[in-house]
């Protein structure tokens, strides 16, 4: 029986987390999978995948929230297959920024004005859809650095945005 591999937590702050994976058999091991899973706005949750090739690995992952809750998820790729999943949950520290207050404003039939309220020099997610199950599902998105942004629609359509 192949074990799951540990995921220990090394470190974490604001906008970052360490941690390190390693597996407690002799079964050679060729690479990890992991995901860091978050829920975004209790509407949309986001995961980022990485590929970690070898057998011991100490990973930093950034460009994360302050006070977040993170979940991170791995198996192995062994000889013999992959391994279960281990899970680590951890909350990145710090204050959570306000939320943005966002504005949407349609330009024609299809184009739509989005500006917001937040802080600088940080990436903002734009996510928009036409029903809230499409919104948290796969909804359209964009990211940028600025404060607004203008994004093409379907015409005839009503659309829901979230920032």
């Amino acid at each position: 029986v192949i074990p799951p591999p540990v995921i220990r937590v090394e470190s974490y702050s604001e906008d970052s987390i360490s941690f390190s994976l390693k597996m407690t058999t002799n079964i050679k091991v060729s690479g990890y999978v992991v995901n860091i899973y978050w829920t975004f706005d209790t509407h949309r949750q986001e995961k980022r995948t990485l590929i970690i090739e070898g057998e011991k690995s100490v990973q930093k992952v950034a460009n994360l929230t302050a006070h977040t809750p993170y979940e991170i998820s791995a198996w192995a790729r062994t000889e013999l297959g992959d391994s279960p999943l281990s899970f680590v949950h951890v909350v990145t520290s710090g204050t959570r920024p306000a939320s943005p207050s966002l504005k949407a404003k349609a330009i024609n039939q299809t184009a739509v004005e989005c500006s917001w309220t937040g802080p600088r020099n940080v990436v903002y997610g734009i996510f928009y859809a036409t029903s809230f199950l499409e919104l948290y599902r796969s909804p359209h998105n964009t990211t940028t650095t600025s404060h607004n942004t203008t994004v093409l629609v379907q015409r005839d359509e009503q659309y829901l945005f979230l920032v």
